[in-house]
This record gives structure tokens, C-alpha cells and sequence, in this order.
């Protein structure tokens, strides 16, 4: 069961750190996604892996720690917020250059996308 949860850790970085790579805002905004997935994995992880176990001291004679539990429920709500905002960032840059690439700058191959950028920007006075 640990090599499998290693492995689901493993490759779930992964995936979130070539994400995190690309050029564009919504494989960004996956690939953090599936980076906070993999550290709560991790996190979980940290509470010693078993099936069964009670969170409470004294009642069996094993336990699982309820901390890294906290922690996990803790972090999906942080990252459910930040995951959230970082959307809403995006939108707002494309909005804003016309474009979803990562570094906000428009793409001087496409003549078309500069005009209907220049156009967008004389009709809300920027």
C-alpha cells in the first residue's frame, strides 16, 4: 500500500510540475491544482497509512495521528480558495491583454490579435 500511495504521489507531482511549465494559464492553474493534491497526499501520508485505525489515544492499541488529518482538510480549503482566485486572475489577464499566455504578453505572430487588442483597448479608454 505505501509503494502504490508513492507512486499516486509521485506521479501527481509530476503532472503538476510539467503543468506548472506551460506556457498557458489553464494548464497552470491544473498542474497547482495537482500539486496541492500531491502534497496533501503526502500530508495524509505522514499519519502513518492504515485501514482501521481510530484517531483516538487509548481506546485500541493502534492509532492513526489526527494531525496530518487537519492539516490535509486544512490545505483542500486553502487550496479550493486559491484555486478560485487564481482563475479569477486569469480571466482577468485575458481579459486585459487578449491573450492566456502565462507571461502577459501579446504574440507579435498574429497581426489580428494585436489589432483586436488595440481595438478593445480604445473602447474602454486604457
Amino acid at each position: 500500500m505505501e509503494l502504490a500511495f508513492a507512486l499516486v504521489i509521485g506521479s501527481l507531482t509530476f503532472a503538476g510540475v510539467y503543468l506548472v511549465l506551460r506556457a498557458r494559464t489553464f494548464p497552470v492553474v491544473v498542474g497547482l491544482t495537482l500539486l496541492s493534491y500531491g502534497v496533501n497526499l503526502f500530508l495524509f501520508s505522514t499519519g502513518r497509512l492504515m485501514s482501521g485505525g481510530q484517531p483516538i489515544i487509548g481506546s485500541t492499541d493502534t492509532y492513526s495521528d489526527p494531525l496530518p488529518q487537519a492539516l490535509v482538510l486544512t490545505a483542500i480549503v486553502i487550496g479550493f480558495a486559491m484555486t478560485a482566485f487564481v482563475v479569477v486572475l486569469a480571466l482577468r489577464s485575458r481579459a486585459d491583454t487578449g491573450d492566456d499566455h502565462v507571461d502577459g504578453t501579446l504574440r507579435s505572430d498574429l497581426p489580428e490579435a494585436t489589432q483586436d487588442h488595440e481595438q478593445s483597448r480604445e473602447e474602454t479608454g486604457q
